[in-house]
């Protein structure tokens, strides 16, 4: 019986990966949230209360929360885990549509913003790895998964003069990073770190509902960027499709393949879209 556990299963691509997951009745599926109550009532709504599936609370910028939920976790898995999803993320809407340096004349919201990103996306998966580590150790698979973004990726940054969701983006690259810190020292005692980006996904398009004109033609620009990089792309695909498409990429993915501490897209290698 596979185990896994999934962090931020109440947002749209958690939950996804939540059902997809524990439609097999064999896998075991702990899933992380901040807020139980409302995701326990999403659970039986959506999924029938799948016996399954096991909601917990935890915050990932509270190290005691998630050191709670790794107790909890080695009560309901019997001390194991074999998969750990690290799908929570900050994604902050202050810098979708201006670029760094329009970002930094406003220095305080700045810092805010930055530190926020960096508190969940990386310090959080820091510690949420490290705290896990002694349940994967005693897994058979032994993976430990990082959902990240190709904005991410500097080639097609700098290639391609990406400028929009700067704290975003440096805090999935340092993210990458991290995983890259731990493959390195857990790569030997054979478990798999490996960062995957789901591609561009359609309720993403809900961010920019409340874009003014101006904020919207700046997007219209990045976004036009994207097309110079992948002129066959079409546009974003569904959330099914796009965590069906990540779990496959970690299925694949192996020590022996040269996979480990690597960054790679849903189609597990570094074409983004």
């Amino acid at each position: 019986m596979p185990s896994y556990v999934i962090t931020g299963v109440s947002g749209f691509l958690g939950f996804e990966f939540l059902r997809q997951i524990s439609e097999d009745q064999s896998n075991t599926v702990v899933g992380l949230v901040r807020d139980k109550v409302a995701t326990d009532k999403k659970v039986s709504e959506q999924l029938g209360g799948r016996c399954n599936v096991h909601i917990l609370q935890a915050d990932m910028t509270d190290y005691d929360s998630v050191q709670k939920a790794v107790a909890d976790t080695a009560k309901i898995s019997g001390g194991s885990v074999d998969y750990l999803i690290a799908n929570a993320a900050y994604v902050p809407q202050w810098d979708l549509y201006d670029p760094i340096d329009v970002l930094a004349n406003k220095p305080q919201e700045l810092e805010e913003e930055m530190l926020k990103s960096f508190k969940v996306n990386v310090v959080g998966n820091v510690h949420l790895f490290h705290l896990f580590m002694p349940l994967i150790l005693k897994g058979q698979v032994k993976k430990v998964v990082a959902i990240s973004s190709g904005t991410a990726d500097l080639e097609p940054m700098r290639q391609f003069d990406m400028t929009l969701s700067s704290a975003y983006v440096i805090s999935k690259a340092a993210m990458n990073a991290a995983v890259g810190k731990f493959s390195a020292q857990y790569r030997k005692e054979g478990v798999l770190f490996i960062s995957i980006c789901p591609g561009m996904v359609e309720p993403e398009a809900s961010h920019y509902a409340n874009a003014t004109p101006e904020q919207l033609k700046a997007l219209e620009e990045f976004l036009a960027r994207f097309k110079q990089y992948a002129p066959h792309y079409t546009g974003p695909a569904r959330r099914e499709d796009a965590v069906r498409d990540v779990i496959g990429v970690w299925e694949k993915a192996s020590i022996e393949n040269g996979d480990a501490g690597a960054f790679v897209s849903h189609l597990g290698n570094k074409q983004w879209l």
